[in-house]
C-alpha cells in the first residue's frame, strides 16, 4: 500500500512539474485577441499573437509578440461563422491559402468561403479549419527578432504531431 501511494505521489509530482514548465504570457494587448497559452521564448513575456506580416495592413499573417497597444495583432473569433476577423481591419479575415506555398492570408471576409471557416475547441485550445479538425493553426518552431519584438511563422500542422505549446490558443473576447 505504501509503495502504491509513493508511486502515485511521484506520478503526480512529475505531472505537476511537467505542467509547470509552461509559462503563461503577461498579456497586455487589449481584447479581443487570440494568443498562445504558452509564452515560449518571447523575450519580454508579452506572448504570441496572430499578426499581419510587417507594419500595418498586409496580405500575409504570422505569429508575433503581442503588442501592448494592440492594433494589427488583435483578431476576434466569431463562433457563429467561424471567421477570424481583424480588429484593425474589420472587413478582413484570416484565410488558409493552400497549394505549393501554404500560408495564412488576410483577405476580404466572406462567410461562405470555407477557407475562412475555423473551429475553436476550448478543451484542447486548438484552432482548426472547419473542414479538418485533425489540422491545427500553429506557431512555427523558430523565433526571430522583429525590431523591438519577435516573430514566428503561422502554420497549419497535424495536431497530433505538434507540441501543445505551439498549437494551444486562448481566444479572449472583448
Amino acid at each position: 500500500m505504501m509503495k502504491q501511494t509513493q508511486l502515485g505521489l511521484i506520478g503526480t509530482l512529475i505531472l505537476v512539474s511537467g505542467t509547470a514548465a509552461a509559462e503563461a504570457p503577461n498579456l497586455q494587448t487589449p481584447k479581443p485577441v487570440i494568443y498562445l497559452a504558452d509564452n515560449l521564448d518571447e523575450k519580454d513575456n508579452l506572448g504570441w499573437c496572430i499578426d499581419t506580416l510587417g507594419r500595418g495592413f498586409a496580405e500575409n499573417l504570422q505569429t508575433h509578440s503581442c503588442k501592448p497597444q494592440g492594433g494589427d495583432v488583435q483578431f476576434a473569433f466569431e463562433e457563429d461563422t467561424g471567421l477570424i476577423r481583424s480588429v484593425a481591419y474589420p472587413d478582413y479575415c484570416m484565410q488558409y491559402n493552400g497549394g505549393d506555398n501554404p500560408v495564412f492570408g488576410l483577405v476580404t471576409c466572406e462567410a461562405s468561403n470555407r477557407t475562412q471557416a475555423f473551429i475553436y475547441n476550448s478543451e484542447t485550445m486548438a484552432i482548426s479549419p472547419a473542414d479538418d479538425a485533425e489540422l491545427c493553426v500553429s506557431a512555427g518552431q523558430a523565433s526571430k527578432s522583429a525590431g523591438p519584438f519577435m516573430s514566428r511563422t503561422l502554420e497549419l500542422t497535424a495536431c497530433a504531431e505538434t507540441d501543445a505549446p505551439y498549437r494551444e490558443w486562448i481566444v479572449a473576447r472583448g
